[in-house]
């Protein structure tokens, strides 16, 4: 979590163990604090955690044609992951949001080497 000046929560990022690496489930910034770097900062900070731990890659779900989402990630480092590589944590993940009704819009898998 990053907080501002006031020590108020600011964004937040939720990531979890998938298949020998941190998926990242959320990211989130107040829109308060849209633009200053926070996202990528938690971003980077989750990225040097990870290779600390011997963790290889941060994958995550994102909207395709949202423009503060897989563009976002791509200036981030992300990488499109091919649906043939999936592993099968990542495909439960997509078969949970689909269920959810988040494939109502395109999505993607992304993914950040560390």
């Amino acid at each position: 979590m990053a907080v501002n000046e006031a020590d108020t929560p600011a964004a937040y990022l939720i990531a979890e163990p998938v298949d020998g690496n941190l998926h990242i489930e959320q990211v989130s910034v107040h829109p308060d604090n849209a633009g200053q770097g926070i996202g990528r900062s938690l971003l980077d900070h989750l990225a040097e955690r990870a290779a600390a731990h011997g963790i290889p890659a941060l994958p995550l779900t994102t909207f395709a044609d949202v423009p503060w989402n897989a563009p976002y990630y791509a200036r981030c480092g992300f990488r499109p992951l091919d649906d043939n590589l999936l592993s099968p944590g990542l495909l439960d993940i997509r078969t949970r949001e689909a269920a959810h009704g988040l494939d109502r819009w395109p999505r993607l898998f992304m993914h950040r080497a560390v």
